[in-house]
């Protein structure tokens, strides 16, 4: 059955072009529906979707667009450019593929016999252009397009990857990179977990850096897409790593930009750590300006900026926390921001709460742990129920808390055992609804003189 494709370019193929290519390849099928197929990508090169579908499927997409399907399948190559082909057209096989409106369909029970095909094209034009002097246009284009036709039906294919980067590194122009770009947009769009795609899309973007000088054009479209994806296949590590990875191209009021949109999307997804993972990136990329002066007028004005940020941040976590019961990614998180608030904030000269043009509510170490420790007693009382999100949470809760004794150094806290020692709630609570293996645990963890003397002896 054939399916009808307008385009204003005649396909380029080197193997239609040479009359004799075609009569080597017919009467197999493979070949010639993988002709088809790079005929199709040639002619629509705006496609942004690509699905492998079960006949049945196939035929009913079909049947939707309204397309009249003629009774007789394609077998030949030579059928493809035969002299009854309408010039700027070309026919594919409707039982094979479907092709509408930027989105292309391929059976599922084709898949082999278009594997087998393209991999034997693909191998054999980089080894034609591997053995050539000159490396010719023509040698070029054919590596691009059956490795193309390759990496859409088999995506994990390193080797065809590896060879247009050969080909792209020897002309590298801004058009042919942004195609790759949309190469690897259309592989996302059924293999959104495909490490390959993501790695050669960073390759792309490094040297779109060395031939435009500025990739921050396209950063807005790259974290549109991570968020698409995202949407799409929920935990997707190498998507989030993708944009985790571009903060080092942002300018500092994209980088903000991208905290404050990146925040609905976290508040939707309190169980995915991965959009959490790209805030602390953000913020510890934010937190590296430092101009010349640093406690000067412009100083002070950048850390107090880093400090409402953090203070934001940490505020909406304990909303969260507070809201979402057992949800390990708010903890993950919370760690984070104490580690970040430990490390920049408290100990910065610069921020005095005594000086007016500071930060105005830095907390000292006593003040902080106090805060936190009302959290902790908050979630140990968090009530029970069938799913145990209650006893989860009280257990990132202790966790958490013997984490932060542990990181603040032993001089801040010699001042504050008299206020944990006379906390007989937290070690009630702490006693009843720990066992024995994590008390244990916890005690070697803070050592065991520190236990002793918040807990007595056990």
């Amino acid at each position: 059955m054939r399916g009808e494709l307008s385009s204003s370019q005649q396909p380029t193929s080197s193997a239609i072009s040479d009359g004799s290519a075609l009569d080597s390849v017919d009467g197999n099928r493979g070949l010639v529906l993988l002709m088809q197929l790079e005929h199709i990508l040639e002619n629509d090169a705006l496609i942004d979707e690509l699905g492998f579908v079960h006949p049945t499927q196939l035929a009913a997409l079909n049947a939707q667009s309204g397309v009249a399907l003629s009774s007789d399948a394609i077998q030949s190559a030579a059928e493809i450019m035969s002299e009854g082909t309408v010039e700027g057209s070309i026919f594919y096989d409707g039982t094979v593929f479907w092709n509408r409106d930027h989105k292309l369909a391929i059976s599922t029970t084709e898949l082999p016999q278009l594997y087998v095909a393209g991999q034997k094209m693909f191998f054999d034009s980089i080894k034609k252009y591997k053995s050539s002097q000159n490396h010719d246009q023509s040698l070029q284009n054919d590596v691009l397009r059956h490795s193309k036709s390759l990496l859409l039906l088999c995506c994990d294919s390193g080797t065809a990857w590896n060879s247009r980067k050969l080909v792209i590194s020897g002309n590298p122009s801004l058009s042919l990179l942004m195609s790759e770009l949309q190469l690897s947009t259309l592989i996302l769009s059924y293999s959104p977990k495909s490490e390959n795609s993501w790695s050669h899309r960073r390759w792309v973007i490094k040297h779109i850096e060395r031939v435009s000088g500025d990739p921050s054009d396209i950063l807005g479209e790259e974290s549109e897409l991570v968020k698409r994806i995202a949407e799409k296949t929920k935990m997707n590590y190498r998507a989030w790593n993708h944009l985790c990875w571009l903060v080092s191209y942002m300018s500092r009021s994209q980088m903000l930009d991208e905290l404050k949109f990146s925040r609905k999307w976290a508040e939707l997804n309190v169980a995915d750590n991965c959009c959490f993972q790209l805030r602390r990136r953000l913020m510890l990329k934010i937190s590296e300006f430092k101009p010349e002066n640093q406690c000067g007028d412009e100083g002070l004005l950048a850390k107090s900026e880093i400090y409402k940020i953090w203070e934001d941040e940490f505020r909406w976590n304990c909303l969260l926390i507070q809201r979402y019961i057992g949800r390990e990614a708010l903890w993950i998180h919370r760690r984070f921001l104490f580690q970040f608030w430990l490390n920049y904030l408290s100990t910065d000269p610069c921020l005095n709460p005594s000086d007016s043009r500071s930060c105005p509510a830095v907390l000292d170490v006593a003040d902080f742990l106090q805060k936190e420790l009302q959290l902790l007693l908050v979630c140990l009382s968090s009530p029970g129920d069938e799913f145990e999100d209650g006893r989860v949470q009280s257990e990132h809760a202790r966790s958490y808390f013997f984490w932060i004794l542990k990181h603040i150094p032993f001089g801040p806290l010699s001042g504050l055992w008299e206020k944990l020692r006379g906390v007989e709630e937290l070690k009630a609570l702490l006693r009843e609804s720990s066992s024995p293996v994590k008390i244990h645990l916890w005690r070697s963890f803070l050592g065991r003189p520190i236990w002793d003397d918040l807990f007595g002896p056990t």
